[in-house]
């Protein structure tokens, strides 16, 4: 799959393809783990702009107060929880 974005995007979109299924990272977690960790809201914004939901499973990815966040992918956070509950 060929990943047109800025840089900060692919590394973020690939590094959600790592995420296991079943797990969960929070918005924190992601920004730290690709080395922007002061960049939390660049990085939900690359997760906002992910061009394959579910492909690029950025459903895994949830607030720090444990809230689901938002979904860009049909249906938005309903679809959200529907597909973290499946893969539970």
């Amino acid at each position: 799959m060929k990943l047109k974005g800025t840089p900060l995007q692919v590394k973020v979109w690939k590094y959600l393809m790592k995420i296991p299924k079943g797990k969960t990272k929070t918005y924190l977690e992601v920004a730290k783990a690709v080395g922007k960790p002061k960049a939390v809201r660049a990085v939900a914004n690359a997760i906002g702009k992910n061009p394959y939901p579910i492909k690029i499973p950025c459903h895994r990815v949830i607030r720090s107060d444990g809230g689901l966040g938002g979904y860009s992918g049909p249906g938005g956070v309903k679809t959200k929880k529907k597909l973290l509950a499946s893969e539970r």
